[in-house]
């Protein structure tokens, strides 16, 4: 018999999964039978020569099979249904048919996306920018200019749950977080230039207070000089012989 190995079917939780034979090669007689195995040593129902399908009790009301195209049905499947399913015929001897391997995950939660200001000079600033779940997070430094902005250092990446990621990256000036599973997405963005505008538009007010001193005073010098140019200019008018 040709044997069929489908390798990963994965369904969202208190969804219906359904395994279907794609082989039409399955023949029984008298002696054979059809059995659909979970995690190799779990029976969860067969179908005689007659084509009389029959459940098992621990998925009688949760599952399905039938006759007809040797297909099995899993009803409102919960993440302990994950796991290895084989349709076997059984005689004289034991022989594999087809398997799946099972995954029933949750839909995925929306990532935090946070922007915290790192450094800054006179033409660029570098930012952290932290993804995370309640599962894990990843954190990356930024570094944007007049022009553009790059990423310039991944700091940490927790590891993931099994076959959930999590995703950090760049398009343009926006930052997009992308926490993702075999079954569903979300996704998360900011536009990380507009932080570095506000902080380097808020440096003058970042000053210590000497440095605020000596800029004042700097200012207030700067109008006398300009009042005393204004005023002698006024003076040499009035003093002109017309």
């Amino acid at each position: 018999m040709h044997i069929e190995v489908l390798v990963l079917f994965c369904a969202l939780t208190f969804k219906t999964v359904s395994l279907t034979m794609i082989s039409k090669s399955v023949v029984l007689d008298k002696k054979t039978d059809f059995f659909w195995k979970y995690n190799i040593t779990n029976y969860v129902g067969k179908i005689s020569y007659n084509k009389e399908a029959i459940l098992f009790d621990s998925y009688e009301g949760r599952a399905e099979v039938f006759g007809r195209n040797f297909s099995l049905v899993l009803k409102n499947v919960k993440h302990s249904d994950s796991g290895d399913y084989t349709a076997v015929v059984v005689g004289e001897q034991e022989q594999s048919i087809a398997e799946y391997k099972v995954i029933v995950q949750d839909p995925v939660s929306r990532a935090e996306l946070t922007v915290d200001h790192l450094s800054s000079s006179s033409d660029s600033c570098n930012l952290t920018v932290t993804c995370s779940t309640v599962e894990f997070n990843i954190s990356s430094i930024f570094r944007c200019d007049a022009q553009n902005c790059l990423q310039v250092e991944e700091k940490s990446l927790n590891v993931s749950k099994y076959f959930s990621s999590l995703i950090v990256y760049l398009q343009h000036d926006t930052i997009f977080c992308n926490h993702s599973n075999k079954v569903s997405w979300r996704a998360n963005k900011k536009v990380i230039k507009l932080y570095c505008e506000r902080k380097l538009g808020k440096t003058i007010s970042k000053l210590s207070p000497h440095q605020m001193f000596v800029l004042s005073v700097g200012l207030i010098i700067m109008v006398i000089a300009v009042i005393s140019v204004h005023l002698m200019e006024k003076k040499k008018k009035k003093n002109k012989p017309f």
